[in-house]
């Protein structure tokens, strides 16, 4: 009975809200590369890559069956159990620093990858697909906000758990905010867990779906016909008919293009700014500047975030009067410009510019695919058909941090001084990478996902 009674629709967004703030961490992974590496010398690129590709993977296969789940039994029973998942998840990562190398890492993937990819995408989609029932009338706004939390979650935890790792101040965009307890890298995850967990299931109480024949307030019709420039809706499909169609395929492999380019530069934004910073100083690197290095690194992270956030409302808002096939070719072809010309951009203020031009983007594609999918498919199944359809995010999140891995040229290693867990000074050594194929080819696929988009959106 409880998902039947009318509540006043802001609520619903206030609890997507609270759940895409804290599965929005799963952004911060290349503040652990680093420490990870450090931990566990023998781990290559790849192997420190590994863990943040599966997750989105197991994330994107868990939206699927997330959101069948929620379509028949309500989003507030599927979110708390995603919440669950995923702490404990976190929790048992904490464990990893007990196994050696090669097992230490499959316990890391079984733990932060697939529990925390399965509790990251049931509770995922669940805000989604009960804001897009309750806002027919502003779905490309209302679809930006349910997932804006999601793109800012890095911005508030990549530099709590920098500070958590080494036992640094909480900063945020240079303010210095209070001081933490050096846990290391292991222990982060366990305290990361356990916050998660705690707001995600109360976000979750405040989810339900709409009672039959809602309509928005001060309209006496519910509104399912599409925003301006949507593809006119007359049935709901179901994921079966769905999958029959052209379009779908379409904009699947758009999706694809774009969440390649948005997860490998968001997933390895701190490590790539390392190799182009570091790769120009005299070794060793004293600790002083391997730190201000490391905390540039973070800071990009989180503004990279805020701009992740900023393009889900702000694109989504533009889409619901320019159209959704105008917003989505510009958003694909300004990644692309940016992808192409990200390696030239070695100054630390063009670097940030460069990043956060295509976290805005990425955040734009997030925001709009529920939209489409609402516009073209109904609302009906939106939870499984948008489980489908986004498992294109799935696809280009494993692909695309890969692709930086397996086409990064390695440099020279260059020793860096930094404390151990003891407090003692030690010298380590990172190794620089060369990421300029992947990033073109990421911005060509981008282009090339501009035409799709064009072709699949199309009016008829």
């Amino acid at each position: 009975m409880r998902e039947n009674k009318a509540m006043d629709r802001r609520l619903v967004v206030v609890g997507a809200l609270v759940i895409q703030v804290s599965l929005g961490a799963v952004y911060i992974w290349s503040v652990f590369q680093t420490p990870l590496q450090a931990a566990f010398p023998s781990w290559s690129e790849k192997d420190v890559t590994l863990p943040a590709q599966l997750v989105l993977v197991f994330f994107a296969l868990a939206v699927i069956f997330g959101g069948r789940l929620q379509d028949k039994i309500g989003p507030s029973r599927v979110a708390t159990a995603g919440g669950i998942v995923l702490g404990t998840g976190l929790l048992l990562a904490a464990l990893t620093e007990k196994f050696g190398p090669e097992t230490g890492l499959i316990w890391l993937i079984l733990s932060f990858s697939v529990l925390g990819g399965i509790g990251i995408g049931a509770a995922y989609v669940c805000p989604i697909a009960a804001c897009v029932k309750w806002y027919p009338d502003k779905r490309g706004l209302i679809t930006g906000l349910a997932v804006a939390g999601f793109g800012a979650g890095a911005f508030f935890f990549a530099p709590l758990a920098k500070a958590l790792i080494s036992g640094d101040r909480y900063r945020i965009l240079g303010l210095d905010l209070f001081g933490l307890p050096r846990l290391g890298v292991f222990n982060a995850f366990a305290a990361l867990g356990v916050l998660f967990l705690v707001a995600i299931v109360a976000g979750s109480r405040l989810l339900r779906n709409p009672p039959p024949g809602y309509a928005p307030p001060g309209d006496a019709r519910l509104r399912e016909a599409p925003c301006s420039g949507a593809v006119p809706v007359k049935t709901d499909f179901s994921p079966r008919e769905m999958l029959r169609t052209g379009r779908f395929w379409l904009l699947w492999l758009a999706f694809f293009a774009g969440c390649a380019a948005g997860l490998q530069v968001i997933m390895k934004a701190s490590p790539i700014w390392q190799s182009f910073r570091l790769g120009s100083m005299a070794a060793p690197v004293a600790e002083a500047d391997f730190n201000a290095v490391a905390a540039a690194g973070a800071t990009a992270v989180a503004v990279l975030a805020i701009f992740n956030s900023l393009g889900r409302i702000l694109w989504g808002k533009l889409s619901d009067g320019l159209g959704r096939r105008t917003t989505l070719f510009l958003m694909f072809a300004l990644c692309g410009a940016v992808m192409l010309a990200l390696d030239s951009l070695r100054a630390f203020p063009l670097y940030l510019a460069g990043v956060c031009v295509v976290g805005l983007c990425f955040g734009g594609f997030l925001a709009l695919y529920p939209a489409v999918t609402a516009d073209s498919y109904g609302t009906k199944h939106i939870g499984a058909n948008y489980g489908w359809m986004f498992s294109a995010y799935g696809a280009g999140g494993f692909f695309g941090p890969y692709l930086a891995a397996w086409l990064m040229k390695a440099e020279d290693r260059i020793p860096y001084l930094t404390r151990d867990g003891a407090g003692a000074l030690v010298e380590k050594s990172f190794v620089p990478g060369n990421y300029r194929s992947a990033f073109i080819i990421s911005g060509l696929a981008c282009l090339a996902a501009a035409a799709l988009v064009a072709v699949a959106l199309r009016k008829k």
